[in-house]
């Protein structure tokens, strides 16, 4: 199975100039946990995710208002095309620890997104799946994994 085939295509995105109030708005508004940044071209340059958001909000002693996305994003983007196989996916994001990926065009525009979710419901265990149940569940557990940077001893 193609990505394509499992994507979300109506997908909302913002700016690097963006404000973190309003990146937020955005993904509650439209039930997501994480917005692209793209430029004027609608090409990827980061994501921003509700943990970014509120681990900026919780340590800068200002309004979320005041912050710009661009002080929160890496400038790491990892991303997968319409063509490739989910496995490529799955193994991109299971290699990143990450559960959402872009889906970039061939001019390197944001073409839609392909999450965990929509990976699950197309999941199995059986022989010939769309979704190959055992990776996905290695996806799976590989993105879970605790880190041992944030562990106390």
């Amino acid at each position: 199975m193609r990505v394509k085939d499992l994507l979300t295509a109506e997908v909302k995105s913002c700016t690097a100039d963006t404000d973190l109030a309003t990146a937020a708005t955005i993904m509650w508004d439209h039930d997501c946990g994480v917005v692209p940044v793209v430029n004027d071209e609608r090409r990827v340059i980061g994501m921003i995710t509700d943990r970014d958001i509120c681990i900026a909000a919780a340590t800068r002693s200002t309004s979320p208002s005041n912050i710009r996305v661009r002080d929160v994003i890496s400038g790491e983007v990892y991303a997968c095309r319409p063509e490739d196989d989910v496995r490529t996916a799955l193994r991109i994001m299971r290699e990143q620890r990450i559960r959402r990926l872009p889906v970039i065009d061939q001019q390197e525009r944001l073409a839609g997104i392909i999450s965990m979710n929509d990976l699950v419901a197309r999941a199995d265990c059986r022989k010939g799946p769309d979704v190959p149940g055992e990776e996905f569940l290695d996806t799976l557990k590989s993105i879970c994994r605790h880190s041992t940077a944030g562990v106390l001893v």
